[in-house]
């Protein structure tokens, strides 16, 4: 008799996993799924194949809640390889390896420093952004030719790490879009060296940090207010409309609306309420 690999009855589940490196984050995915036994599921804020550390999970109708979630800012620890050249400014696609003059270690510091505010940079080839719907680094693979948009980063803290030759450490705090690889490149150009990450780890999202796949409440995590329903729960249960008279806060927004059992998230706009998520089962 054939083992069932997924339960019938999804679960509501929200946790944090490390995605090692050289794996996609899909492909982890379905290793996630595996594990707990559950077909729907999803991610949030892709991992490169290279890079590893923390990617949040949901399962369930908790995946629907990806959009309302407090993932910002991502911290990141990178490792660059001086004296490395690589077309995807990273290990996976190394073109040469020389012998790199030894930087000097204050200058390193102060330039790490100064690598805050919104830099203009273009993305790698090799990244999980999207070119008419495929991943780039898949149309990189397959030598088909693209270019890359400039984009803006807002890079709000930097932190020098460790200098050991041929080796700078550092960490990263950056908004939602950054490519720490094409920060790297930038702080080489700056230290009139050459250089590639060998090492990207993401430290977390956010308020989202690994801690060994432990269940979270998303109430905890979720960016909206609470807002107090004066009616009946029953009302909400059967997702019916509900009048504005019923909310203690009727101004504009989006809100929660939470219960012992189940949550809701609803919008005011001009005293018309809507459901954005009815009946989300805690």
């Amino acid at each position: 008799m054939q083992k069932r690999l997924y339960n019938k009855e999804p679960l509501n589940k929200l946790v944090v996993v490390k995605k090692p490196i050289f794996t996609s984050s899909n492909s982890y995915l379905n290793r996630i799924k595996r594990k707990y036994k559950n077909k729907k599921a999803g991610f949030s804020g892709t991992l490169d194949p290279f890079a590893c550390g923390c990617l949040i999970v949901a399962f369930g109708q908790y995946s629907k809640l990806f959009k309302y979630l407090s993932k910002t800012p991502k911290t990141y620890k990178a490792v660059i390889w001086l004296g490395v050249q690589s077309d995807s400014f990273d290990i996976e696609n190394v073109t040469s390896i020389n012998e790199s003059k030894t930087l000097d270690k204050q200058n390193i510091i102060k330039e790490i420093e100064k690598l805050k505010g919104e830099i203009e940079y273009t993305p790698p080839k090799f990244s999980a952004k999207k070119i008419d719907g495929k991943r780039a680094y898949d149309l990189a693979r397959d030598g088909i030719e693209f270019e890359m948009k400039k984009s803006i980063m807002n890079i709000l803290d930097t932190k020098f790490i460790n200098y050991n030759h041929p080796f700078i450490t550092f960490e990263a705090s950056v908004s939602e879009g950054s490519y720490i690889r094409s920060l790297a490149q930038i702080l080489c150009e700056r230290l009139n060296a050459k250089g590639t990450l060998s090492y990207l780890e993401r430290i977390n999202e956010g308020k989202f940090f690994y801690e060994n796949e432990k269940d979270l409440n998303p109430l905890d995590y979720l960016d909206i207010p609470v807002n107090n329903y004066l009616g009946t729960k029953q009302w909400l249960f059967d997702g019916k409309k509900i009048s504005i008279d019923y909310l203690e806060t009727k101004e504009n927004g989006k809100y929660l609306i939470v219960f012992d059992d189940f949550f809701s998230i609803v919008e005011i706009i001009e005293k018309d309420v809507t459901y954005l998520l009815n009946k989300v089962t805690r």
